[in-house]
């Protein structure tokens, strides 16, 4: 079953902050700041869904990326947990990296746990490099985040075969 995606609204709270909760537990978003976000014009989320079932959110993905700013920011990404390890997180992250590239960032960042080595791994494989890390940054955990930047290079047009 392939998943499809489309752009997040204030009426994907619910489900998206269900994902949140039994994600990330103590760094949890609150209800509040995660409506905040999905009203900012600066902001791109997006949900991910089975067509077969449109109403079940089974992963979402925000960006902070102003338009003519140079830059994004990977606000936020999670996959329900009978979603995971079927490719969704990669899936959301590729739509992300394209929506900040139409937005003309040329570099993109984001903060992850430092005892989160399957998404380290994911963001490596997609081009992030770690950059520095700040100490205790997820409370009241006190767990370090290690900060990772893509460079976003202008996409190369190839002449068609035969031309």
């Amino acid at each position: 079953m392939a998943w499809q995606l489309r752009v997040a609204g204030s009426h994907d709270l619910a489900p998206i902050m269900a994902i949140e909760s039994s994600t990330f537990g103590t760094d949890a978003w609150t209800d509040s700041a995660m409506r905040a976000d999905l009203g900012n014009r600066h902001t791109y989320y997006l949900v991910a869904f089975h067509p077969e079932t449109p109403d079940l959110i089974e992963g979402y993905a925000g960006l902070l990326s102003p338009v003519g700013s140079g830059e994004g920011d990977i606000q936020t990404i999670a996959v329900a947990e009978s979603a995971r390890r079927q490719g969704l997180g990669r899936m959301l992250m590729q739509a992300l990296i394209a929506e900040a590239r139409a937005r003309r960032a040329t570099a993109l960042f984001l903060e992850v746990r430092a005892d989160n080595p399957t998404a380290q791994q994911l963001y490596v494989s997609l081009g992030f490099e770690e950059i520095a890390v700040r100490p205790k940054y997820y409370q009241p955990d006190g767990v370090d985040a290690r900060i990772m930047r893509l460079s976003i290079a202008e996409p190369r047009l190839s002449p068609a075969v035969g031309a």
